[in-house]
């Protein structure tokens, strides 16, 4: 057992098992939340988020903490004004709308390629030799943190807007999208909280 899980272990084994509360808790120790910021860990074994409280959170953000159980969800936003899509390599994934994220899934050591849809995160089941394509021409693409960064991309004729942001701002878009996708297309709402999105998205990237 690693030195992050023996201390978690610990935690848990020295204080009273709390009563289970209404409201967003941290998911390893059970610290309400509610009405606080808090970090998201990955799950690499069941492939999901888990929101931490601080302590939970700093727990795992050492490289390799957690065995590889457990990665921190990083904060950082970056503009990666020098990457673009052309319509061409955009057409050759056959995503059917204007927005996908990827993100290198390390157990199946291959970049995943998602887009969001009103049964939310749909995955791009298609080779992914455009990604290849792209770090050639971008070396920087070469620096995603492997489960907990993306690089996200918003195409939109001959131009894209691609920015590498933490993992759960992806599905925290994606979710949102899913509850206001209307019709084909998405609908009006959906396109207004598309734009807010990708204007915070702006505002918080170096």
């Amino acid at each position: 057992m690693t030195d992050a899980l023996a201390v978690l272990q610990r935690l848990r084994e020295s204080r009273p098992r709390p009563v289970p509360r209404a409201g967003e808790h941290c998911e390893l120790c059970t610290e309400p939340l509610a009405g606080r910021e808090h970090g998201h860990l990955v799950d690499l074994e069941a492939r999901r988020l888990l929101c931490a409280c601080r302590g939970c959170y700093l727990l795992f953000t050492p490289e390799g903490a957690g065995g590889g159980h457990y990665r921190a969800v990083p904060d950082r936003y970056l503009a990666l004004s020098g990457v673009r899509l052309s319509p061409a390599q955009w057409d050759a994934l056959q995503i059917p709308v204007s927005v996908a994220f990827f993100f290198v899934n390390s157990a199946l050591d291959r970049v995943a390629a998602f887009y969001p849809s009103p049964a939310g995160a749909t995955e791009s089941l298609l080779p992914l030799e455009t990604w290849d394509e792209l770090v050639a021409a971008h070396p920087a693409l070469a620096a995603l943190e492997p489960d907990v960064e993306a690089l996200l991309v918003r195409a939109e004729g001959d131009v894209s807007a691609c920015f590498l942001v933490p993992i759960d701002a992806c599905y925290e878009l994606v979710g949102h999208l899913r509850r206001l996708w209307r019709g084909f297309d998405g609908g009006r709402e959906a396109h207004e909280a598309l734009d807010g999105f990708f204007d915070r998205v702006r505002a918080r990237a170096r």
